[in-house]
C-alpha cells in the first residue's frame, strides 16, 4: 500500500476519549504549525535513518514544525513528533537537534503516554506558514468555520503534560542506541542537556515547557553521559555540509519569525554567507522592501540557478505583491527543480488561478491533482481545487472536492452535504461518484440509507405526462 500523509487532525479525532483526559481548552496561543519544504526536507534527511535504525518506519512518524518561541519539543499518540521553532534556535549543531529528535522517537518507540498537567495543556493553534506562498493568507484563514490551512490540522504543543520521570532515561537510551546504530554520536542530546543543566534547580514556573515535560536531573545527564562515551560513534562530528544546512534553518527561521529589523541587525551586510544573504532577502521581502528582496533573490539564484527554493521565494513575493502572472515562471522553476514537493506545486496552482485567466485552470487542476495524491489531507489544495472546478463550471467536481475539504478538515457534517450534492451531480460510473459515496459512507451512513435518499429525491422530481 502506497503511504500518504496522515491528517494529524483526523488521526487525534478517532482517538479523543483517550485524549480528552489530557487536554482541555485553554485560552488561543501565538502557536502556528509551520510548512516549509525546505527545512522540512533537511530535517528528515537528518533523522529518517535514525528512526530506521530505531524499528520505525520514518513513513509512519509525523513531524510537526510549531512556530512558538518556547523551547519546547513532543511526541504522541498516533507517532507524531513536534518541535518547536525555539528549540530549534537554541541547539547549537545539527547533532543536538538530532538527539533530542532521537529522544522524542525514542518515547515514540517505547510507547511512553504522557500524564498530568491536564489544566494547562489545552492549546488551540492558529495556522501560518513560513515560506509558502501558497499559505500566506494561514492568519486570517477566509475559510468559514474551518480555522486550518496546510496539510493538517492539530492540537496544540502538549507542553504542559509529562512523562514518568523512569521514561525519560529509557528514551535517553532508546534515542542514543538508535543515534550510534545509523552511525551518528551521542554526544549532541549530552551537550543539549549541558546547555541547559540550570533548569533542574528552576521552579516549574521558571522552567523551559521542555523541561517541565522532560523533567532534567544531574543523575539522568551523567547516566546519559557515560553511556555515549562509550559508543563507537562518540567522536562522529557534523559534516560541514550539515552545519552548512544547519545554518540555513536557523537564518530561514529567523528571517520569517522575527522582526526584519532584527534579522538585518543580526545578518548584516558585511555578512556575505548563503545563509546571511537568504535571511536578508527574505527580511527585505517581509519589511515590504520588494525590489531590494527580488534583487537579491536574483543575486541567489544566479549563485544556484538550481536550487527551488530560491526559485519558490521569487514566487511567493511576486505573488504576495499582487502580481500572479509573473510568479508563475519562478513557480514553475520551483516544481521542474523539485517535482515531488506537493507544496511548490500548490504554490504554482494558487498563482494560475489568481490570474483570473480560465486559460490557466487546467493547469491550475493538475499540478493540485499531483498534490493530493502526495498530501491526500492538504485542506488548502482541496480549496483551491473547488474553486478551478467552479471556475469552469463543473459544479460536481467543485462540491466534491469541497466534500474533500471538509473531510480533510475534520468536519464531517459539511463533508457529507458536499459529498450528496456532489453525488448527485456526477456520472454514476465515474470514480469521483463513487469517492462522494465513500465519504458520505464514512460519515456513518449506510448504503440503505443512500438507496432510500434515492427513492426519496425521485419521488420527489416531478413526472412527466
Amino acid at each position: 500500500m502506497t503511504w500518504l500523509p496522515r491528517s494529524a487532525s483526523r488521526l487525534l479525532a478517532a482517538t479523543a476519549a483517550g485524549l480528552a483526559a489530557f487536554l482541555v481548552a485553554g485560552q488561543a496561543s501565538a502557536q502556528s504549525l509551520i510548512r516549509d519544504t525546505e527545512v522540512e526536507g533537511i530535517i528528515r534527511e537528518w533523522a529518517d535513518p535514525v528512526f530506521s535504525a530505531m524499528g520505525l518506519n520514518p513513513a509512519d512518524i509525523e513531524v510537526l514544525l510549531v512556530n512558538d518561541n518556547d523551547l519546547n519539543a513532543f511526541a504522541t499518540r498516533g507517532r507524531i513528533m513536534g518541535v518547536n521553532t525555539g528549540l530549534i534556535l537554541r541547539t547549537k549543531t545539527p547533532n543536538e537537534l538530532l538527539g533530542v529528535m532521537a529522544h522524542e522517537a525514542g518515547h515514540i518507540k517505547n510507547r511512553h503516554t504522557l500524564s498530568d498537567g491536564a489544566q494547562n495543556a489545552g492549546k488551540q493553534p492558529m495556522f501560518m506558514t513560513m515560506a509558502l506562498g501558497a499559505l500566506a493568507i494561514a492568519a486570517g484563514a477566509p475559510d468559514a468555520g474551518v480555522a486550518l490551512l496546510g496539510s493538517s490540522q492539530y492540537f496544540g504543543t502538549l507542553g504542559a503534560l509529562r512523562y514518568l520521570q523512569g521514561q525519560e532515561g529509557e528514551a535517553d537510551l532508546t534515542g542514543a542506541r538508535g543515534l550510534e546504530a545509523a552511525g551518528e554520536s551521542g554526544a549532541g542530546l549530552v551537550s543539549f542537556f549541558d546547555n541547559f543543566r540550570s533548569q533542574e534547580v528552576f521552579s516549574d514556573a521558571r522552567r523551559y515547557p521542555y523541561f517541565r515535560s522532560h523533567p532534567l536531573s544531574a543523575q539522568r545527564i551523567e547516566s546519559l553521559r557515560r553511556f555515549v562515551q562509550e559508543q563507537p560513534h562518540y567522536d562522529h562530528r557534523d559534516s560541514p555540509e550539515r552545519l552548512a544546512q544547519h545554518a540555513l534553518i536557523l537564518a530561514k527561521i529567523h528571517a520569517f519569525m522575527d522582526q526584519p529589523t532584527a534579522t538585518l541587525r543580526d545578518y548584516p551586510s558585511t555578512d556575505t554567507s548563503l545563509p546571511a544573504r537568504y535571511a536578508r532577502a527574505i527580511a527585505w521581502y517581509r519589511d515590504g522592501q520588494t525590489e531590494k528582496a527580488l534583487t537579491a533573490v536574483d543575486a541567489l539564484i544566479a549563485g544556484d540557478p538550481t536550487n527551488p527554493y530560491f526559485h519558490e521565494l521569487k514566487g511567493q513575493i511576486l505573488f504576495e505583491e499582487a502580481r500572479p502572472a509573473e510568479a508563475i515562471a519562478a513557480h514553475r522553476e520551483a516544481v521542474r527543480l523539485k517535482p515531488d514537493a506537493p507544496l511548490l506545486r500548490i504554490n504554482l496552482a494558487h498563482a494560475l488561478i489568481e490570474t483570473n485567466d480560465k486559460a490557466n485552470l487546467d493547469e491550475a487542476i493538475v499540478q493540485l491533482k499531483h498534490a493530493v495524491v502526495a498530501e491526500k489531507d492538504n485542506t488548502l489544495a482541496w480549496r483551491l481545487l473547488a474553486q478551478a472546478y467552479a471556475s469552469q463550471g463543473k459544479e460536481g467536481e467543485a462540491r466534491l472536492a469541497s466534500a474533500e475539504y471538509y473531510f480533510a478538515a475534520g468536519d464531517d457534517k459539511q463533508a457529507t452535504q458536499f459529498a450528496l450534492r456532489a453525488r448527485s451531480m456526477l456520472n454514476p460510473s465515474s470514480i469521483e461518484w463513487r469517492r462522494a459515496v465513500d465519504i458520505v459512507l464514512a460519515s456513518g451512513a449506510t448504503p440503505a440509507d443512500l438507496q432510500d435518499l434515492d427513492r426519496r429525491e425521485a419521488a420527489r422530481r416531478p413526472t412527466l405526462n
